[in-house]
């Protein structure tokens, strides 16, 4: 009787429960995950929890690894990020640090020394694809620039802006920061639709053209205007916005 009151205590506590990876239903472990459907399937959280492999005693490695992609705003920040910052992350520590850096550099040399091996996208379809397992079932809008060398392959993938459950906040300059410094010769504009149906919005189509000429000004192409859905997706080019 004594030990049932004392579980109710610990159970009725101030500390939420957390569970771990182990007690999370397979299906939804990242590395099962990616042994069933393969890396490109996986969400950058669900990536990066790979490379962290535990979390803490109050947080489970997926935890840790939103908080850090929150803290650092995305993955292209993580990536800028020293080894003393990532370091002083909770549950990510000097070692884990040492072993993000590592995975970056890893991505950066092979990006670097095999350019004829990055994914050309030659349409809508092949950036679609390139980003439905990241963002088709992301519960917020989010914006994302494909950056694109001057054969049209995948230099690579920047976040832009995240935005509430119906809309996201676009500033142009913001779209092609990125693509400025590092010198991309073309971009490809993504955002999803929570709702699931893809269909643009007149703002979607405004903030388009507005892109287009910006991308005019700057001598970078813009390609396309994607938007994402559950399981299908919209080309403003395609409709004939660009």
């Amino acid at each position: 009787m004594r030990r049932s009151r004392e579980a109710a205590i610990v159970r009725e506590g101030s500390l939420p429960y957390h569970p771990t990876i182990r007690e999370l239903p397979s299906a939804i472990r990242p590395r099962e995950r990616l042994r069933a459907l393969g890396p490109q399937a996986l969400s950058d959280e669900e990536l990066v929890a790979i490379i962290l492999r535990t979390g803490t005693q109050a947080k489970n490695v997926l935890d840790v690894a939103r908080d850090l992609l929150i803290h650092h705003g995305g993955l292209a920040g993580v990536g800028r990020a020293s080894e003393a910052e990532l370091a002083r992350a909770h549950g990510v520590g000097p070692v884990k640090a040492i072993d993000l850096k590592a995975a970056f550099e890893l991505g950066k040399r092979l990006l670097t020394l095999a350019p004829e091996e990055r994914l050309e996208i030659t349409g809508p379809e092949g950036a679609y694809n390139l980003l439905r397992g990241d963002m088709s079932l992301l519960e917020q809008e989010h914006v994302k620039v494909i950056l694109l060398n001057t054969k049209n392959r995948v230099q690579g993938i920047v976040p832009v802006s995240a935005g509430s459950l119906n809309s996201s906040i676009i500033r142009v300059g913001e779209v092609f920061k990125d693509a400025v410094r590092e010198q991309a010769a073309a971009i490809v504009v993504a955002h999803n639709h929570p709702s699931g149906d893809p269909t643009p919005s007149p703002e979607d189509i405004s903030i388009t053209r507005k892109i287009v000429e910006a991308g005019q000004l700057l001598d970078i192409e813009v390609l396309d205007h994607i938007v994402l859905g559950a399981g299908r997706f919209v080309s403003l080019k395609e409709r004939g916005a660009l």
